[in-house]
């Protein structure tokens, strides 16, 4: 009876939560908006904090930098670094997006033509190939052209985008400067407002927290770089073309684990069968190398085992959080499942160590 009032109850909050829906919405739009910031915000903080915390502990005689001074040095060389990237990539990267989208239609052709090479050979000439080059010209040709279509129709999306865009640019560095200013004295400010044993305990949580989340923000922006930047270099090295774009798309689908690198070679696959068959066989052998040396040298160097995760579990996850949210999800489900992990064993050893306690007593 009991168990039975309280599914009751449960019942009739959900319901009544679904009803007036409309009460959440502002707090829904709320953090919606300031998700990305404060994301981006979270990534650079980790990413940075242990370059505010070196150049706090130099000393030169008498002179040494502040908490300020030091997330000052830090943004300037923030600034630069991006100023001399963006100065560098950009250009070349919508140069090689723009050729790309105006190719998707000679891919079809290139395709064609080497399809037609293979439909020589002894074993494929029993099957009829011309309906699918049809089809696959006819697709690819719609796609480029809807594409177009949708790029010069759709102005007022791209003015929100360059509006949500700026506000983000705007609202990031004010947020990052003060998370590096401001975020050791975070632990020490929850601490005050607990008691005394459960201070303690709240802090040692949010501690295990904070060491999760910056080994694996940080060790996989180290990761990402290294794919992103070597298959790059070996695309060039091969002949691939659009090799800094391709590379770029491999390092970000690096963020998933185990399927992220399938995702990041297709469409070099794609790029190179238009070209050759040998060059697929190329760019194979590119990824797998700098796949190779990631898995065995980066990989455990960098993040290791600290997330203790099993793969049968990731995989699971992923597939959860792409239904769910999308790639955008697959890449953010990891750490959430690894900070959730982290505070449910931590809660469960105290509850362990006070249930010990009370049969003692």
């Amino acid at each position: 009876m009991f168990w039975s009032l309280e599914l009751l109850i449960v019942a009739a909050l959900i319901w009544v939560c679904t009803q007036i829906s409309f009460l959440f919405s502002p707090i829904g739009i709320f953090l919606s908006t300031i998700f990305v910031p404060l994301l981006l915000s979270g990534v650079l903080f980790y990413l940075l904090n242990p370059l505010v915390r070196i150049l706090e502990k130099i000393r030169w005689r008498r002179f040494h930098l502040n908490r300020t001074g030091a997330v000052s040095v830090v943004f300037l060389l923030l600034v630069a670094v991006l100023v001399a990237g963006g100065m560098w990539l950009i250009p070349r990267l919508a140069t090689q997006i723009t050729t790309l989208v105006g190719s998707i239609p000679d891919f079809a052709k290139s395709s064609e033509v080497v399809l037609r090479k293979w439909t020589q050979q002894p074993w494929l000439k029993s099957i009829d190939f011309s309906k699918y080059l049809t089809q696959l010209q006819s697709a690819l040709s719609k796609y480029a052209q809807s594409l177009m279509s949708g790029v010069t129709s759709g102005i007022g999306q791209v003015i929100g985008t360059v509006t949500t865009v700026t506000v983000t640019a705007v609202t990031v560095p004010v947020m990052l400067f003060y998370m590096l200013k401001d975020g050791e004295k975070f632990l020490p400010a929850i601490q005050k407002w607990l008691p005394a044993k459960h201070g303690e305990q709240t802090t040692e949580l949010l501690s295990r927290m904070n060491t999760t989340i910056a080994k694996y923000v940080g060790g996989q922006i180290i990761e990402c770089l290294f794919v992103g930047i070597f298959t790059a270099i070996g695309y060039v090295l091969v002949g691939e073309k659009y090799a800094l774009l391709l590379g770029l798309f491999a390092g970000i689908c690096n963020l998933i684990p185990y399927v992220g690198p399938y995702i990041g070679i297709l469409p070099a696959l794609i790029v190179a069968f238009a070209t050759s068959t040998n060059l697929i066989i190329y760019v194979i052998i590119v990824v797998v190398v700098v796949q190779q040396i990631d898995g065995n040298f980066v990989y455990p160097n960098i993040i290791g085992k600290s997330l203790q995760i099993h793969p049968l579990t990731i995989i699971i996850i992923l597939l959860a959080a792409g239904n769910i949210a999308g790639l955008f999800g697959m890449i953010l489900a990891i750490p959430f499942y690894a900070v959730v992990k982290t505070v449910v064993t931590y809660v469960y050893s105290i509850w362990q160590l006070e249930h010990a306690e009370q049969k003692s007593l």
